[in-house]
């Protein structure tokens, strides 16, 4: 099969530790050099924390795997500096349409409203992805000791510390760490060394993924079709990928030979049956899989913080994978650096799996749902959902009852999270407490900027400043009160401020030159949000002293936590 692309390979280095003489230990060790472990090294990183990142292979994935990368994954990997390599080369798209036999019944727009700095998806190949990932962790190479060809081959868990033995060209090695994060994927090595389990549903049904290479006049969107002509009783997806790769999923049925459908001539035939007999592709890469839908019932083990595949699994409709692991990856990133700094309590570290177990939850049911509508499993079933596809061609209603997969959103921990403050009085709309921020247009200084880049990696305020004298002068105080009590704290002030306003520390203005910040946080003179360093609003307020800033930000780092607990081992 013809390859677009060369999987580079990087160069084995003898470790340090294989000459320490001893156990050499590290505050922070992160196992598997994929997407979730390079992310997490590269967030510790730019939050100014070192990491040591080991990993069995010295190259990127085999095969485009996950493709689609989703509006908030996008917005992530902006704040670590890594999303424009991707922008520039993926396929940018958020626009899908749904087929029903041998005709369309309706189309979604994924990103509807203007004024956003990422597109709502984009199509990238994963080889692609982890090697602008490991470009970027080697431009942080001082705060990374990525170690290609370094295989964890035992594992010793401990309440306060892990121990690790790795196995390398040169000879094994022992180390020690504060705190392991295990990337390993859906098979992890580590996890079943220390007897885990990952539980969940096995799906029986059989599909056929190929990457066929060719010049086609498909437009850039995502094409789902239930029974088509070309494959009848069964369904297909359609995505385009960048080098005019196009991503074909084939639905199999249970009953499917593996060995059989992977045969070239095989694949060929129902490619060609697809895009009619004139079309000419060379394919790339196929493979045919199963897939379960599964998590582990804790994400913690000790110090030992699984994440990615090794944490939970989902079924590959709605690109709910990788997007779903890279949001847990931050999750545990922002409360990990707080802890390992000292301005966190150990405690704050348990509610990675508190929102986490809840994000997982989430995408198992929505991927669950979409694999049960996909593949009917008995006759009902398949009236039921034949009926819904025709009535989705004239009846929006309908529509919505129709699953090709929920495609990836991102998860809010509104009543499900301890690190929330209830939500104050007096807003009817805007974003509550729990949910991720919302970017929009801003200049600063004159120049085009985005309400995003303002935000992440610390606290953040941004408040409405567009207050009159009088009001300004108090707000200033209050705020001043809070920039002095907590130096991580800084200010973003939609303006134009008043100069009481403006002459504060760490403090940006910002103009709201479409009025779109004002519209998607429904804000007026005064109002506040409070954000985590994950870009989650944790508090928000009409009217708020600096005593309420103090009180959000001490329940979003955890200090919550002990005090109840405090409570509960008095009333015990």
């Amino acid at each position: 099969m013809p390859k677009t692309y060369t999987n580079p390979e990087y160069a084995y280095v003898r470790p340090r530790d294989l000459d320490a003489g001893g156990e050499v230990h590290y505050p922070v060790v992160v196992v598997g050099a994929g997407p979730s472990g390079l992310v997490a090294a590269i967030d510790l990183a730019v939050q100014g924390v070192p990491s040591v990142l080991l990993d069995d292979n010295n190259t990127v994935s085999v095969g485009s795997r996950a493709i689609g990368f989703a509006k908030r994954t996008l917005e992530i990997l902006d704040r670590l500096g890594c999303a424009q390599p991707m922008l520039d080369k993926g396929v940018t798209w958020k626009v899908g349409k749904v087929f029903f036999q041998d005709r369309m019944v309706y189309e979604f727009d994924m990103l509807p409203e203007a004024g956003h700095r990422m597109p709502a998806f984009v199509n990238l190949q994963q080889y692609y992805f982890e090697e602008y990932l490991v470009n970027r962790a080697q431009e942080l190479s001082e705060l990374i000791d990525l170690r290609w060809k370094n295989k964890v081959v035992a594992v010793e868990s401990r309440p306060d510390r892990t121990y690790l033995t790795v196995q390398t060209p040169d000879g094994e090695y022992r180390l020690s760490c504060d705190y392991l994060l295990v990337a390993d994927g859906a098979n992890s090595g580590i996890r079943s060394m220390l007897g885990l389990e990952s539980k969940g549903q096995v799906f029986n049904d059989r599909f056929l993924i190929v990457d066929v290479v060719m010049k086609a006049e498909f437009p850039t969107e995502r094409w789902f079709w239930f029974d088509p002509p070309f494959h009848p009783n069964q369904s297909v997806l359609l995505h385009r990928q960048p080098d005019n790769v196009w991503r074909i999923d084939f639905q199999l049925g249970a009953d499917a030979d593996p060995e059989e459908e992977k045969k070239e001539e095989n694949i060929r035939r129902r490619v060609q049956a697809m895009l009619g007999p004139d079309v000419e592709f060379d394919i790339e890469w196929a493979s045919v899989y199963t897939f379960r839908c599964r998590k582990m019932d804790s994400y913690i083990h000790n110090r030992v913080f699984f994440i990615g595949d090794a944490a939970h699994q989902v079924s590959p409709f709605g690109g709910r994978g990788a997007n779903g692991a890279i949001q847990s990856v931050e999750n545990l990133v922002w409360k990990l650096v707080r802890v390992i700094k000292g301005k966190a309590p150990y405690e704050l570290l348990a509610t990675y799996d508190t929102e986490r177990q809840h994000g997982a939850a989430e995408n198992i049911l929505n991927s669950t749902r979409a694999t049960d509508f996909i593949t009917p499993k008995n006759r009902i079933t398949r009236v039921f959902r034949d009926s819904v596809l025709e009535l989705a061609e004239k009846y929006p209603f309908a529509r919505a009852l129709v699953n090709s997969g929920r495609l990836s959103v991102p998860c809010d921990y509104a009543g499900v999270s301890p690190l929330i403050s209830e939500d104050s009085d007096g807003f009817e709309a805007g974003l509550k407490p729990g949910f991720c921020a919302s970017d929009a247009p801003i200049e600063i200084d004159g120049q085009p900027a985005w309400l995003l880049n303002q935000l992440g990696n610390g606290f953040h305020l941004l408040v409405d400043a567009r207050v009159d004298t009088a009001a300004a002068s108090a707000l200033a105080a209050e705020l001043a009160s809070a920039l002095g009590e907590h130096e991580d704290l800084s200010l973003v002030l939609v303006g134009p401020a008043p100069a009481a306003l403006g002459s504060l520390p760490r403090t940006r203005v910002i103009d709201d030159v479409e009025g779109l910040v004002a519209e998607r946080y429904e804000l007026r003179p005064g109002s506040a949000y409070l954000f985590r360093p994950d870009q989650h609003v944790t508090a928000r307020w009409r009217r708020f002293a600096a005593s309420d800033i103090t009180e959000a930000r001490s329940r979003a780092l955890g200090f919550q936590l002990i005090q109840n607990q405090e409570v509960a081992n008095v009333c015990a």
